[in-house]
Parts: C-alpha cells; structure tokens; sequence
C-alpha cells in the first residue's frame, strides 16, 4: 500500500505522508486491541518511516506516495495463538498519539509561517 501525496511541495508532501502513515499504525493498533480474545488472531505493526527517510534522503515523497508494510509482529503467541500483548499495543498507541500530534503542530507552524508570508 503506498500513500499518495497531498501536498503542494515536498515539505508538505513529506508531513502529510507521515500523518496519513500514523493514522494507519493507529489502526492497525486499534485492531490488534480489538482481538485481544480472538484465537489465533496475529498483532500487526505498521512501518513507513523507512520509506518516507529514503524519499526525503532522494529529494522528496513521489507523487505515488512511499510504501507502507503492516507486517505481523514478533511477539510470542499464547496458548490461544493470539499474540496480542496489551501493553505493547498500549506503548505504540502512546507513542504514535505523541508522533501524530509533533506532525500536527508542524503543519500548523508551518501554514502559520504561510499565512505570516502572505500578510494575512
């Protein structure tokens, strides 16, 4: 799965495929919590940041977006199958809430500094 860009300029580019990409960890999360009970269900984790590093590193995110692999994860399997571990999940959804906000207030910042520019 690829993310197509949304923005205008790379800058843009770049932070809108970091937020589109931290909305899909999000609920690739969301999902693992959501089988916590379910036997046999494998937990998933989502990585972008490789993709997205290796766009800016060569000048900017394609317009058709950078790679998104939701891979299972490592995690031990109980004797159900499952491999859900809640506080595992629970530190990922933390740490992505934190991510998407720093995302967030950039691009806020940044059309500030737009507006600021313009004169408005």
């Amino acid at each position: 799965m690829s993310f197509p860009v949304l923005g205008t300029d790379r800058v843009e580019g770049v932070l809108h495929t970091a937020l589109a990409g931290l909305s899909s960890r999000q609920d690739v999360i969301a999902d693992n919590i959501a089988n916590i009970d379910t036997p046999g269900f494998r937990a998933r984790s989502v990585d972008f940041e490789d993709s997205l590093r290796t766009a800016v590193a060569q000048g900017g995110v394609p317009d058709q977006g950078v790679a998104l692999t939701a891979t299972p994860t490592l995690t031990p399997v109980g004797p159900n199958g499952n491999n859900v571990d809640l506080r595992k999940e629970t530190m990922a959804a933390m740490q992505t809430v934190f991510q998407y906000q720093t995302v967030t207030r950039a691009v806020s910042d940044r059309l500030a500094l737009v507006r600021t520019a313009a004169g408005a």
